[in-house]
């Protein structure tokens, strides 16, 4: 699950995070290496510049999704040549991130400043900031500031990867999701169908999973799904018309494909006798997911939805 969660970030930065064009991005490595220009190399006394595209820096994508700049950091910038100071620099940068995108309403507490550093830097950080626990030890006999996680090569890794998943879905989730249109407007014709069907609330304070713009999503797929499975599958050739559902989640109530095709064929009706009416409407077994899936990866093939979906 987080492998396809991963490439479907990576997948979308890639095609829509930046202003002018595709940026390939690699988690985390293309992420760590862009929050700066200056580096040094592992051997201290010797340093490269790298000249980094001013249009495909993180920050200038953050600008972009934003529409303003990260404050106190500007999205070009040359950092201190000696590494202590420098990771000193880069933890501080990472922590005003964090700061800053909670402050939007992003949920990143589980993330941590030192998780989005390059190896190299983090290694200072684990040895600077063990030296200044033992020394606190040795004066005054008790442990003091944060707890200290110091991790192999391959666990830090993988928790950095994690880290910059996490900040990257958060971004999407408070920079993207809110341009979604909260105005739903009722349809007269499907009103007496929807009735019966339990209401999801839009209000902010009413879920502590999904933000509003994300139950907003959920209320367009409720209500699509609604209005056109008995349009899409009544000519079913596999199953008849599917059952009413309640969608209250984006994996689950998904896997099955029906609901995504539903709102396919609201903008699509096209592929309805070319595409859907293949579909299984009560899969039961894995081939039947997966034939279905199939399905509706051809129809988004078939009006150039490529994107690179996989099943």
């Amino acid at each position: 699950f987080f492998q396809k969660t991963l490439a479907a970030v990576k997948t979308w930065f890639t095609l829509f995070g930046w202003s002018k064009g595709q940026n390939p991005i690699s988690i985390p490595y293309s992420l760590r290496r862009d929050v700066c220009i200056v580096q040094l190399t592992i051997a201290q006394e010797k340093n490269f510049v790298r000249k980094l595209d001013k249009d495909k820096g993180f920050y200038e994508m953050l600008l972009r999704l934003n529409g303003q700049p990260l404050p106190g950091i500007a999205a070009s910038q040359s950092l201190p040549p000696n590494p202590v100071e420098r990771m000193f620099h880069l933890h501080w940068q990472h922590s005003e991130l964090l700061s800053f995108l909670k402050s939007q309403g992003a949920y990143l507490s589980h993330v941590m400043p030192e998780f989005l550093l390059a190896p190299e830097d983090y290694k200072i950080w684990t040895e600077v900031n063990t030296g200044l626990r033992r020394r606190s030890v040795r004066s005054s006999g008790k442990l003091s500031g944060k707890r200290i996680f110091v991790l192999e090569d391959s666990a830090f890794e993988t928790m950095s990867k994690r880290a910059w998943t996490d900040v990257l879905l958060q971004i999407y989730k408070v920079f993207v999701l809110p341009c979604v249109s909260s105005c739903i407007v009722p349809d007269p014709s499907n009103l007496e169908s929807l009735e019966n069907m339990p209401g999801i609330k839009s209000e902010p304070l009413c879920s502590n999973i999904y933000s509003r713009y994300e139950r907003t999503i959920l209320i367009w797929l409720n209500k699509h799904y609604e209005k056109n499975r008995k349009i899409v599958w009544k000519d079913s050739q596999r199953g008849g018309i599917p059952p009413m559902r309640w969608i209250v989640n984006f994996d689950q109530d998904l896997l099955d494909g029906l609901v995504l095709a539903a709102q396919v064929a609201a903008y699509c009706p096209y592929l309805i006798p070319t595409h859907f009416i293949k579909m299984y409407t009560d899969p039961r077994t894995h081939e039947q997911f997966l034939h279905n899936s199939l399905i509706l990866v051809k129809a988004l093939h078939a009006v150039n939805l490529d994107m690179d979906i996989k099943v």
